[in-house]
């Protein structure tokens, strides 16, 4: 059958655009039919993915960076939820800065490589998270993680991961903090935070393990979070955001790592709101979570 292929020209500020001949002849070296649309403006993947569904293509290619992917994720799953149909399998052309879910499927980074991953026509479902009523694959977060996505996106250098560790450093000088009501299936708080970050998958920002202990295969959210009450605390627990496992930041006292089926907040004072880094509000209360396991087939090995 025939690829629908979504490529987003400004990922990785305009440098898929670049590499938009480079993709091509991956993808007709792997021996790939496919069609090509261009997306003109943001969001606009949702609504492309969401008519190739209804044309028959498969798979789906989302060529770009998260946000790409996570627009054609929402778009098939719109069509299938209104058709009842099978959904088809997505495949993942790496072509944004940080490319997180990428990265967390272990899949390729080298357009010739992630092509072929896409020819052997090998799948594994993963669940995705929904946050009011939105679909995400890899990870979504009030408080700290989308204030840092809204100084980056006014960051123009250094790029890639880099500009992530910038913008954090930056939005800690800030010394966030929101106070909260969490409600989960085992458990609730309320009182200050720093951040909640909800996981799909570990790794977020290129660099960032926020939910270090998540698995999108599980069946469920991981979500952490904490007050961290001065800047010099947030500095020096920084690096250990960094780390997969041990001597990770959700070993300090005042950091909490939790699985759950679902998780509700309300925000005493409005926060921003981001699903795989892309914001969905700057301002906004009241934030339910849940997971919808087993949703998606990708196509990747079925070793990764």
């Amino acid at each position: 059958m025939t690829a629908k292929v979504i490529l987003n020209p400004y990922a990785n500020r305009w440098r898929a655009l670049k590499r938009q001949p480079e993709m091509e002849n991956a993808l007709i070296k792997a021996d790939i039919p496919y069609e090509l649309v261009l997306t003109t403006k943001a969001g606009e993947g949702v609504q492309l993915a969401y008519q190739a569904v209804l044309d028959g293509f498969s798979p789906i290619i989302a060529a770009g960076g998260d946000g790409s992917i996570n627009d054609a994720v929402n778009g098939i799953m719109q069509a299938i939820n209104e058709t009842s149909a099978p959904p088809p399998p997505l495949g993942l052309i790496p072509l944004g800065s940080a490319n997180d879910l990428v990265v967390n499927l272990k899949l390729p980074l080298q357009l010739d490589k992630a092509c072929a991953v896409i020819a052997q026509n090998q799948t594994r479902w993963i669940d995705l998270g929904i946050v009011n009523g939105r679909y995400f694959d890899n990870n979504s977060a009030i408080g700290l993680e989308p204030s840092i996505t809204l100084i980056q996106q006014q960051i123009s250098y250094p790029r890639g991961a880099l500009r992530y560790l910038l913008a954090t450093l930056i939005g800690v000088m800030k010394k966030p903090a929101w106070y909260v009501d969490l409600e989960w299936e085992s458990g609730q708080y309320s009182g200050p935070v720093s951040l909640v970050t909800i996981g799909n998958c570990a790794v977020t920002g290129g660099l960032f393990y926020m939910t270090p202990h998540a698995n999108p295969f599980d069946g469920l959210l991981t979500f952490v979070y904490g007050y961290i009450p001065t800047r010099r605390q947030i500095l020096l627990i920084l690096p250990q955001t960094m780390k997969p496992d041990k001597g990770s930041y959700v070993e300090h006292p005042s950091i909490h790592e939790v699985h759950s089926h679902w998780l509700r907040i309300h925000a005493h004072q409005p926060t921003p709101l981001h699903a795989d880094g892309e914001i969905q509000s700057k301002a906004i209360q009241q934030i339910e979570y849940r997971i919808n396991p087993q949703s998606l087939p990708i196509l990747m090995p079925f070793d990764s």
